[in-house]
């Protein structure tokens, strides 16, 4: 799994010109799945996500902030050969949505609550980033 976390000052998804999930402070999180992923420990991956110290030395938690969980296949992207990104590294959609369930319930469970896309969705994603920081995760840990 890649988590590419952003810290931003807002950011919003919308479907069809209609926001379905939006924040304020905190952190907006692209997930891209692969079929291997069906085993990891979520529990520790997401205590890592809400606990990495981004905003002044603090983390998410302490800070009170805000978290939106995008799908987002096209991180497993493969641009070696040719001119067209090859996606075979990504899940399929029947594998991939049950993890990404998984990582939003198993995130809801640490935090309280969480926005979100909408699975295979073509979606618009706008924010702020604050910074700029982005870290990009690879899971395992």
């Amino acid at each position: 799994m890649r988590l590419l976390v952003q810290r931003v000052s807002h950011a919003k998804v919308e479907v069809s010109g209609i926001t379905i999930g939006a924040i304020g402070r905190g952190m907006l999180v692209l997930v891209g799945v692969q079929d291997a992923d069906a085993t990891l420990d979520l529990e520790k991956a997401v205590d890592k996500l809400i606990n990495l110290r981004i905003f002044e030395d603090k983390s998410l938690l302490d800070i009170q902030g805000e978290l939106l969980i995008v799908s987002q296949f096209t991180l497993y992207a493969d641009c070696k050969k040719g001119r067209r990104p090859s996606y075979t590294g990504a899940a399929r959609p029947e594998v991939a949505k049950p993890i990404y369930d998984k990582l939003v319930d198993t995130i809801k469970r640490q935090l309280g609550s969480v926005q979100t896309g909408e699975f295979g969705a073509d979606m618009q994603v706008s924010l702020l980033n604050d910074g700029p920081v982005t870290l990009l995760l690879e899971l395992p840990l």
